[in-house]
C-alpha cells in the first residue's frame, strides 16, 4: 500500500483544540502557517523581552490542566479571531491580536480554570517562532499504524489526536516512521527530513471528548516497546503546499 497524507492539523493555540485543513501553504525552516503562534501563559510567566519560546510548564496545557479539554477553538485566519466553545454553546470570542479581544478572553479563562492555573492567565503571541514543545521550528508526523498498534497493547481505541500530530499518515507499516531519522521524506512536492523521535508525555493521557485522564500513554509505550515515542519531529526543506491525501515516499 502507498503511503499518503490523511489528515492535516494545526494548533493555533497551544493547550486547545486542533483545525483540520484540507491544504496548507508552507515555507522551508518554518512551520504551518499559525500553528502554536498563541498560547495561554500563567500570570506567573514573565517575558522580560517579549514572548518568545519557553518551556511548556509556563504555560496551561492538557498535561496539567485536563479541563482545557471541554473546550472547543475554532480561529479565524482573516479577522485572527478565537472562538471558544463549551458542549457545542459559543462561551467567549476575541480577537487575538488585539488588547480587548485577548483580554475577553483571559477573563473568561480565568473564571473557567480557577485554581488550575498560577495567577491570571494571559493570552500571548510569539511572531518569531512558535510555542512548540520544543524550540526548533519542526512540524511533526503520526503514522496512524503505530498509533493502531498502540491499541493492541492498551486494549482499548487510542484516538490518534491525543499526538496533537501536524500530518497524520496513512499506509505505511506500524514504526515503520522509526526508521526515517536522518532521512529525507517527500510530502507530494515538499521536501522534509526527518530529525528525531517524538517522547510523549501525560498529555496524551487526556481524552479529548471528555477531558478525563483516563490512559497512560507513556507507560503503556514503554510496556509495550521499550520508549516513549510516537511520531516524528521533521524539519521543512522547501516551499510549497501540502495537500490531504498527497503521497508519502521516503528519498
Amino acid at each position: 500500500m502507498s503511503a499518503y497524507i490523511n489528515s492535516i492539523y494545526r494548533y493555533p493555540v497551544k493547550g486547545l483544540s486542533a483545525e483540520k485543513l484540507d491544504q496548507v501553504n508552507i515555507q522551508k525552516d518554518a512551520l504551518l502557517p499559525y500553528d502554536r503562534r498563541f498560547a495561554i501563559a500563567h500570570g506567573s510567566t514573565e517575558f522580560p523581552d517579549g514572548p518568545v519560546w519557553l518551556s511548556k510548564k509556563h504555560f496551561l496545557m492538557l498535561a496539567k490542566n485536563p479541563k482545557l479539554a471541554q473546550l472547543t477553538s475554532n480561529f479565524d485566519e482573516e479577522t485572527e479571531t478565537l472562538t471558544l466553545l463549551r458542549n457545542g454553546k459559543r462561551v467567549s470570542r476575541g480577537k487575538l491580536t488585539d488588547q480587548t479581544g485577548r483580554m475577553l478572553l483571559e477573563q473568561f479563562l480565568a473564571s473557567f480554570l480557577e485554581s488550575d492555573v498560577r495567577g491570571a492567565p494571559k493570552i500571548v503571541e510569539n511572531k518569531t517562532s512558535a510555542f512548540t514543545d520544543i524550540p526548533d521550528l519542526q512540524i511533526s508526523l503520526i503514522n496512524l499504524e503505530s498509533v493502531k498498534d498502540l491499541e493492541r497493547v492498551v486494549r482499548t481505541p487510542v484516538d490518534p489526536m491525543r499526538f496533537r500530530g501536524n500530518l497524520y499518515i496513512e499506509g505505511l507499516k506500524a514504526w515503520e516512521e522509526n526508521d526515517w531519522i536522518g532521512k529525507e521524506v517527500k510530502v507530494g512536492s515538499i521536501t522534509l527530513e526527518i530529525k528525531s523521535h517524538i517522547g510523549r508525555c501525560s498529555a496524551t493521557n487526556v481524552n479529548l471528548d471528555t477531558a478525563d485522564v483516563d490512559l497512560n500513554i507513556p507507560k503503556n509505550l514503554q510496556a509495550g516497546f521499550g520508549h516513549r515515542n510516537m511520531g516524528v519531529y521533521a524539519q521543512v526543506k522547501t516551499d510549497g503546499t501540502i495537500q490531504k491525501n498527497a503521497p508519502v515516499t521516503t528519498v
